[in-house]
């Protein structure tokens, strides 16, 4: 009990010169509930026999604390790892117009809806839909604010408590255990599978079609392969069906890809503008995987569709906001202009050439002194183009204990995320951005002489 009673109080620590300037900095209230965190904590550790601290170590404490609560816990970081569209790390980074557009209308007052020839409210899908239709060739879009939402209104809107037809081949599983047909139930759709694991026909979906079946959903892989003996119909097969029988045929492709993804050496993966030409009625993707815009999730297609869609309750709960909307247009008018490929940073990424490449990892080994170049390949990621990988040239650094340099190097500011290769750890100059290098090579020089 006498060792508790040395424990200074609140009111004594705020007379402390080094407190009173805390309180100046971080606000009266706020110091006084790190002082009193700290006091309970100092409560605890005398109760278990340790020692009270001195009055220094204690404001020590305090300042700790105050400073830790005022640190950003969502901060820029350093891709070495190669994986260019990596969920963990953000995904898609934006452009600089992406970025000077959102602060243009983030930071003032805008025509979010507000038209401004009427003098009367507008819709904030006006700066998008048009947009979206040039593109694509499709006759509407709307944007919600990812795409398993796209898919969860859609089914809501269009085809609650009727059937659904949807391969078994495709009943996927996306990141943090989010499943297709999880959202299919939420909506109230009644879930028909049909075909196998590998194989589907044209004639499973037609077997399984009766007077209370609405929709055909097919659902891109997007983050696993089936090879061997598979099979599944076109998707203008299965338009053909879906509008021979009356029903709605709605694609989900997740990556949205609006570039033909074999110009760069990789396999084709499923273009937007593809979906709607074979007949989807309605398309559904992300915007911040292969577009390479902010997160969002894109519907387009029929416009009367769309229009019924825009039209439903939970888009209110859906809808994007004034930023993600300011981004995405400024990401959609490179497409635009042909421009996507010189502009936007994950296109840049993958067409990087592999010479370029290796002189920016030369010059890193000679930054630091230490380590070597070697071949190796980076990924596309972001549940995109599965086992796709592009060459490139990494900086190698063996270690002794190559995890414990990975976690000094994530210590570093900015971090530095970087791939352990059994007792090396390498640096993929393909997803460092040429501004980064200075603060990359002073990151590992310091992480070294740890």
């Amino acid at each position: 009990m006498s060792d508790l009673r040395q424990i200074p109080s609140v009111e004594q620590l705020l007379e402390v010169h080094q407190v009173d300037g805390l309180v100046r900095h971080f606000s009266r209230q706020l110091t006084i509930r790190a002082i009193q965190e700290v006091l309970g904590e100092i409560r605890q550790e005398v109760t278990a026999s340790a020692k009270v601290p001195i009055e220094k170590e204690i404001i020590s404490r305090v300042t700790q604390k105050l400073t830790l609560w005022n640190t950003p816990s969502l901060i820029s970081v350093i891709n070495a790892t190669g994986v260019i569209l990596h969920t963990n790390l953000g995904r898609a980074p934006l452009t600089k117009s992406a970025l000077e557009a959102i602060q243009r209308v983030a930071g003032s007052y805008n025509n979010l809806e507000f038209d401004l020839n009427a003098g009367e409210r507008g819709s904030r899908m006006d700066h998008i839909e048009k947009l979206v239709a040039q593109i694509t060739g499709a006759e509407a879009g709307l944007v919600v604010n990812n795409n398993a939402a796209a898919v969860l209104l859609v089914l809501t809107a269009l085809t609650k408590r009727r059937k659904v037809i949807i391969s078994r081949s495709q009943l996927v599983e996306i990141g943090g255990g989010f499943r297709v047909s999880d959202v299919m139930a939420q909506s109230g759709a009644k879930l028909v599978e049909v075909g196998t694991t590998n194989r589907v026909h044209v004639d499973d979906y037609r077997d399984a079609i009766d007077d209370q079946t609405v929709a055909i959903l097919t659902a891109h892989h997007s983050n696993f392969k089936i090879i061997g003996f598979t099979s599944e119909p076109t998707l203008k097969e299965l338009a053909d069906l879906a509008h021979q029988k009356g029903i709605l045929l709605i694609d989900d492709l997740g990556s949205g890809a609006l570039l033909d993804t074999t110009q760069f050496g990789l396999t084709h993966e499923p273009m937007v503008q593809e979906s709607v030409k074979a007949g989807a009625d309605i398309v559904c993707f992300s915007g911040d995987k292969l577009l390479g815009g902010p997160q969002a999730g894109i519907i387009l297609g029929n416009m009367d569709l769309v229009r019924k869609v825009k039209k439903h309750p939970l888009m209110r709960a859906l809808r994007p906001d004034k930023s993600s909307l300011a981004a995405l247009e400024a990401t959609l008018l490179h497409y635009l202009r042909n421009e996507a490929e010189k502009e936007i940073p994950i296109w840049k990424m993958i067409s990087m050439p592999t010479t370029k490449i290796k002189q920016r990892a030369s010059s890193w080994v000679k930054g630091i002194g230490f380590g070597k170049v070697i071949a190796g390949e980076s990924t596309v990621g972001g549940g995109s183009l599965p086992e796709e990988t592009l060459p490139t040239f990494l900086l190698s650094l063996e270690a002794p204990r190559p995890n414990l340099l990975a976690a000094r190097l994530r210590k570093e500011n900015p971090p530095i995320v970087a791939r352990v290769d059994k007792d090396r750890v390498v640096f993929d100059p393909r997803t460092v951005f040429p501004e980064q290098d200075e603060s990359l090579l002073k990151g590992i020089k310091h992480s070294l002489q740890q």
